[in-house]
């Protein structure tokens, strides 16, 4: 036991000193981006429309914007990481050492966490600046956040996994994660969707999440928010026996 708790704290420890030490690269980027489009977004078209499922829209799109943060920072956190000890092979040396997998793993994916949800923090923090918040359910926020992070950041261990290159790590951010955040209701309502494609949209599973955040943060949502919860769990732990299996295997890990 002794042995898995140095070695969780170790990895830890390298993941928040990374954090901290180059923080204009991993939380000031999230905050200025997202405080523009608090902006643009919210006070300058937000002001033009009327109100979306009872809300004005800036407090409407507030938790998708909080959402996207949180994802994008947890996943991008855990990728580099992994990858940057897979390309100089302190991975492989992890995976012959006392440590188990699941320490390995935890490890990792607790500094993406950490990082998601101090993003998230900032991100509402900003937002009070442009609108009145008052959450709902204020442990159930914190919850999603953490959930939300604890997903992407094992996302990102699987993406880091399959890469060859530092390129292949911004493939799938471009090309699968910018696109399912942006149609996955964090600047409109479903319901505003032809009935085909609001159909289609029940495949993404950034819409159950940022729906549950909304709930939870202003009491109103798309989707039920029990099955939103529920799939968000269900994804939790099908990407942490993935990873795990894949660390077990040493598939794309050992060369």
């Amino acid at each position: 036991m002794r042995v898995q708790l140095v070695g969780f704290w170790t990895i830890l420890d390298k993941e928040v000193t990374r954090i901290f030490r180059i923080w204009p690269q991993t939380l000031l980027p999230s905050v200025i981006t997202m405080t523009l489009y608090f902006l643009i977004f919210g006070s300058f078209i937000g002001s033009r429309l009327g109100k979306v499922a009872g809300v004005s829209y800036i407090e409407f799109i507030v938790p998708g914007l909080i959402m996207m943060s949180v994802i994008t920072n947890s996943y991008a956190n855990v990728s580099s990481s992994v990858f940057g000890a897979k390309f100089q092979k302190n991975i492989e040396e992890m995976l012959v050492s006392p440590m188990s997998y699941t320490t390995i793993l935890a490890g990792y994916v607790s500094g993406g966490v950490l990082r998601g949800v101090l993003v998230g923090i900032l991100v509402s923090g900003v937002s009070l600046f442009f609108t009145d918040i008052h959450l709902t359910h204020v442990v159930a926020c914190l919850g999603v956040i953490f959930l939300t992070a604890l997903a992407f950041s094992l996302a990102g261990f699987l993406n880091a996994v399959f890469a060859r290159k530092f390129d292949d790590i911004s493939i799938v951010p471009t090309f699968v994660l910018t696109p399912l955040t942006y149609l996955g209701g964090i600047f409109y309502s479903i319901h505003h969707l032809p009935a085909f494609w609001q159909t289609v949209s029940l495949i993404n599973p950034v819409l159950y999440i940022v729906n549950l955040f909304r709930h939870v943060y202003l009491g109103v949502s798309d989707i039920s928010p029990m099955p939103a919860f529920f799939a968000l769990l269900v994804f939790t732990g099908v990407l942490w026996g993935a990873c795990w299996w894949l660390l077990k295997s040493g598939m794309g890990l050992r060369q």
